[in-house]
């Protein structure tokens, strides 16, 4: 009997719990994984007001294409077609923030997958002309990854282009002013599905990357995770910084409704 009344007492406090070890978290800690797949690219997402956005960036004679393969290229699917141009249009009806509400930022996760010094030279080209909405002085912070040149070259850009670290690399104070963002991927510590608890000893180890990368003063993003309210709430007790997912409006629902 006492047996019984303590997991219930368990099952009764565990969101208790849950909610006071953890910051609260809003769509703002979302983070649109492959957001051009989604049958409405950037707009999905940006009417849930996730915090950011991911998409894939290939060079192809002189024109810069989103897509997840270099066979899935389209004539109309441009990077200033699906990103540019709506992130533009938005800060200008926003009277120069990119969401209605000016505190909320936006970052754009663009993944280089063509050779990094021409694709990112030809994306400098073409956010030049509209470098004011872009963070540090602007709404919407630009982080490259991808084929990122080495950390040595950072400084050899312009200041609103920022880049995704890693937590195994070392980085001087110069370079790490640089570092938007630091990712990895979660197969890296564990193969856990999402089902479950995660197993304390791959949590542990997590923790302790999550932990030197915030001491450090950036945020974590953590890609190829499980994919479930689960593992969200597991990410979130760790505080983990984006919540990666392929199921925006699921997710925008959740973080919206979640107990806090």
């Amino acid at each position: 009997m006492r047996l019984i009344f303590t997991s219930i007492l368990l099952l009764l406090f565990a969101p208790l719990a849950f909610s006071q070890n953890s910051k609260a978290y809003t769509t703002a800690q979302a983070h649109s994984h492959n957001d051009y797949i989604r049958k409405n690219p950037f707009y999905d997402a940006y009417e849930q007001q996730f915090g950011s956005m991911e998409a894939d960036l290939y060079l192809v004679d002189d024109s810069l294409f989103v897509a997840h393969e270099l066979k899935e290229i389209k004539p109309k699917r441009t990077f200033s077609t699906l990103y540019l141009n709506p992130i533009v249009e938005q800060t200008r009806k926003n009277n120069g923030s990119i969401y209605p509400q000016g505190n909320v930022p936006l970052q754009l996760l663009i993944d280089l997958k063509t050779s990094g010094p021409e694709t990112l030279a030809a994306l400098v080209k073409l956010l030049e002309p509209h470098q004011k909405g872009f963070a540090p002085s602007g709404s919407v912070k630009i982080v490259i990854s991808g084929n990122v040149p080495e950390p040595a070259r950072f400084g050899d850009y312009p200041a609103y282009i920022f880049f995704d670290g890693r937590p195994e690399h070392t980085y001087t104070p110069e370079q790490l002013k640089r570092i938007g963002l630091v990712s990895q991927s979660f197969q890296k510590y564990s193969k856990w599905n999402g089902e479950g608890p995660l197993p304390e000893k791959e949590k542990k180890n997590l923790q302790k990357v999550i932990g030197q990368v915030h001491d450090l003063g950036k945020k974590v993003r953590i890609w190829a995770t499980p994919d479930n309210i689960n593992s969200w709430r597991t990410l979130m007790s760790m505080g983990v910084d984006y919540l990666n997912t392929d199921k925006v409006r699921e997710m925008g629902d959740y973080l919206r409704t979640a107990p806090r």
